[in-house]
């Protein structure tokens, strides 16, 4: 029997008024913002101290451990990510309740040098209501690194989790509840983005949104978060860059290449879709990454299955993005493809599913026709979200930078090369807000995630930047001067002539 999900509002399950299952109409969303506003203004978590959310912070991280099989469990069936993939993440995500924690217990508040007898201190303060909004391909872990700076910070939190993913998210409401967080400090809504998100971000009340989705989406929710005089944090687009210099250890970019575009099935906004190799190691890469390919192809099933390597893609509409960006390269004359190209159809060698019965597209290797260059077509500047990356060679390092910055996105790069010098270098010229070297897809509670162009954001998540953006400074100043002084320089109207302060 199929188990009914509701939203999670003022500490309870409630249902929906939306249609035609459990989504957050007009009037509920209404409801909830006005709960977490009176949630917020009574004090009981915005003014608690920082050392209680630091423990029910903790409490939610020792709580959700005995639930981490079932939150596996269902992420895999409502993402359709790999269940290996799913066993490596989200235990990863107890690390962002014990950091932030950690910064709320540790935090140092600044006494500034103030002019005169005046003690001169900086508080943070909660901001008030904040809505978050969540993509579906890494549904709890993005739920996980917005919700935990904006609750130890103090604030009231409405989270819309994506229509397509909002099960695990759901299951957090109840842990939070558990771990002690008062009603109506948290907030749930699934729903769609039309009408609940649209909703949300529109509501006066609102003193913040965060958002991670797509750069056109991201435009769109900005416009009206800034008619509101609100803060806005927006984690968006991707085409990242991949650059192997001819220093590298090829065997260690082969791997690096893979799991930095097919885990997820290519499905996340940093993915490498975009792979630059110096000309002297191409032949060696190509023929690397192409058996790598086949072998991923080769292990391809069951989401559930322990030894099935990439799962399906989120939707149809997915699969026809990314098969229309495929075939129109090729179509057009600009590119040709090594490996993949083409929806799996038939049964799977690994575990006998009927691919025909998911949106399953191979790991997709395309380099450029003959005569023509795949940086003439949109799959070299548009985001595939998909498992599809392009290969391009360069022979100078000044023209793998620029290779690597043609782009409107900025959110992750990576390069490949044993060379100390060069990679302090390049990094530094490449326009992303994450570089990695040697590695890729890095993801710690401490160290910023935003990007360095529009299209590919505003803000950044994690870290104490993100702490930051969920609070606003409170600048408090205490005359301590005695009173014979005070009344000596500070009577600003006494008669006669006089020196007077100001300031």
């Amino acid at each position: 029997m199929a188990q009914t999900y509701k939203l999670w509002m003022a500490g309870r399950e409630v249902p929906g008024r939306g249609a035609p299952c459990h989504t957050a109409s007009h009037q509920d969303v209404e409801d909830a913002i006005q709960t977490a506003n009176a949630a917020f203004i009574s004090g009981s978590w915005s003014k608690a101290s920082r050392h209680v959310r630091a423990d029910v912070l903790e409490k939610v991280a020792e709580l959700m451990q005995p639930e981490l099989p079932q939150l596996i469990q269902l992420e895999v069936q409502q993402t359709g990510r790999a269940i290996r993939e799913m066993k490596a993440q989200v235990p990863s995500l107890l690390r962002w309740f014990k950091y932030f924690a950690g910064v709320l217990r540790t935090e140092e508040r600044p006494v500034l040098p103030t002019v005169g007898k005046l003690h001169n201190w900086l508080e943070r303060v909660p901001l008030g209501v904040v809505v978050q909004i969540t993509p579906f391909n890494h549904p709890l872990l993005i739920a996980v690194k917005k919700l935990v700076p904006a609750l130890a910070a103090g604030n009231s939190v409405v989270l819309k989790p994506s229509e397509l993913t909002p099960l695990t998210s759901l299951l957090l409401g109840p842990i939070f509840k558990k771990a002690g967080l008062p009603d109506g400090v948290l907030s749930i809504l699934p729903g769609l983005g039309s009408v609940t998100g649209k909703s949300l971000v529109s509501h006066s009340l609102v003193r913040k949104v965060d958002v991670t989705g797509g750069t056109a989406a991201g435009r769109a929710i900005g416009s009206i978060v800034g008619g509101n005089l609100a803060r806005y944090t927006a984690e968006l687009g991707g085409k990242a860059p991949l650059v192997v210099f001819e220093q590298a250890n090829i065997d260690a970019a082969v791997n690096g290449i893979a799991f930095g575009s097919f885990v997820a099935s290519g499905q996340t906004c940093v993915a490498a879709t975009r792979i630059v190799v110096q000309s002297p190691v191409m032949p060696a890469l190509l023929r690397m990454l192409e058996r790598k390919c086949a072998f991923i192809s080769s292990k391809m099933g069951s989401p559930f299955n322990e030894k099935s390597t990439m799962g399906p893609l989120i939707s149809s509409r997915q699969l026809q993005n990314v098969e229309t960006l495929v075939d129109e390269c090729v179509s057009d004359g600009t590119a040709k493809i090594v490996c993949g190209g083409k929806r799996l159809i038939g049964t799977a060698p690994l575990d006998d599913i009927d691919f025909s019965k998911g949106y399953f597209y191979p790991p997709t290797l395309i380099v450029s026709s003959s005569g023509n260059s795949i940086m003439n077509s949109r799959i070299w500047k548009e985001e595939a979200f998909g498992p599809v990356i392009v290969v391009v060679t360069f022979d100078t390092e000044e023209q793998g930078i620029q290779l690597a910055n043609d782009s409107e996105f900025g959110l992750g790069a990576a390069l490949w090369t044993q060379d100390l010098s060069q990679a302090f270098r390049v990094s530094e010229q490449i326009s992303s807000g994450i570089v990695w070297v040697n590695t890729h897809h890095r993801n710690d509670p401490s160290s910023p995630w935003g990007g360095a162009s529009s299209a590919s954001g505003v803000g950044s998540e994690n870290g104490i930047d993100a702490y930051h953006a969920y609070t606003t400074t409170k600048s408090i100043i205490i005359n301590h001067a005695s009173s014979d002084e005070a009344l000596a320089a500070d009577d600003w109207f006494r008669e006669g002539a006089g020196q007077v302060r100001y300031g």
